[in-house]
């Protein structure tokens, strides 16, 4: 039990300093425990982080983005303090599922809706499937398309086969723990964090539950079906680009715009993968300008 229990988050010990503590709250849908924050007043905006991320991702977002929009965040199933579904429900399809039960659960519609990395497909995928209808869709650093390559076809593959195993979950957390490791991840991604960005990271990823779910994810990844559809996509969608992103190329979401010319694509300079977290009073502002294009959000 106690192995169990070190092996995972525990939000009486590892949520104590969690940030926007007071907007989180644990709702229980689709046969899962999630871990949700909400907070601030206006249209509602749902935020779906990236692979092997959690809440903590939005931590200086949110409270700017709370100003003008009902921010609603969950830890996706298996990360942060959520639970974790069986395996082969980590898939894209699988996930959006789960989220629309949560969003059942919680009778909330989202006016607008933004995700990093994998989340952007997660929300692209609930849009398609007409599991909600939001005016807009911003993509931070969106892994949309396919991997390109050699790596798109051997990345699966592999992942399925590390994640499969339970011995390999617990190596990574193990190496997570070294804090060098964590900066070194996250230099990785082309960004720069602070302290607090850091420790936070390496608080999740250094839980071999945590680090399985990532990996099941991964394992259960595909987005050729999402490709396929992804002309049909209603919302407006931004696609913002670090200009330094070395996880996804920036240039992915030139690929994108040619399947949906009428995106409109962002560049940040000097920002990485974490953009979002680099800089969130530069990215803050395109939330509004989505808002406002979108006739979400006046002209005030």
């Amino acid at each position: 039990m106690l192995a169990d229990m070190l092996a995972r988050l525990n939000w009486e010990r590892d949520g104590r300093d969690w940030p926007n503590h007071a907007f989180s709250r644990f709702v229980q849908a689709g046969g899962l425990r999630w871990h949700v924050q909400q907070l601030g007043h206006g249209p509602i905006l749902l935020l779906v982080h990236g692979t092997g991320a959690a809440t903590h991702t939005w931590r200086a977002l949110a409270p700017l983005l709370a100003e003008d929009f009902t921010v609603v965040a969950p830890d996706l199933p298996g990360h942060g303090f959520t639970e974790a579904p069986p395996f082969d429900a980590l898939s894209l399809p699988g996930i959006a599922v789960a989220l629309h039960s949560l969003l059942r659960a919680l009778d909330l519609s989202p006016r607008l809706a933004a995700g990093h990395s994998a989340g952007a497909a997660i929300l692209a995928r609930l849009c398609l499937d007409g599991h909600i209808d939001p005016a807009g869709l911003l993509s931070l650093n969106g892994a949309l398309l396919p991997l390109r390559g050699l790596v798109g076809q051997f990345f699966s593959p592999a992942a399925r086969l590390l994640a499969r195993s339970s011995l390999v979950p617990r190596l990574f957390a193990w190496r997570a723990a070294d804090r060098s490791a964590v900066e070194r991840l996250i230099r990785g991604t082309g960004s720069t964090l602070d302290v607090t960005g850091v420790e936070l990271y390496g608080r999740v990823v250094s839980k071999p539950a945590h680090a399985a779910a990532a990996l099941g994810m991964m394992a259960n990844w595909d987005l050729v079906p999402l490709a396929r559809d992804l002309p049909r996509l209603n919302p407006r969608l931004m696609l913002v680009t670090g200009d330094n992103d070395r996880t996804l190329s920036p240039s992915e979401a030139l690929r994108v715009c040619t399947l949906l010319p009428s995106a409109e694509r962002v560049s940040l300079p000097g920002l990485g993968h974490l953009a979002h977290e680099e800089r969130p009073e530069e990215v803050a502002p395109l939330f509004i300008r989505l808002a406002r294009t979108t006739q979400v959000m006046g002209d005030a």
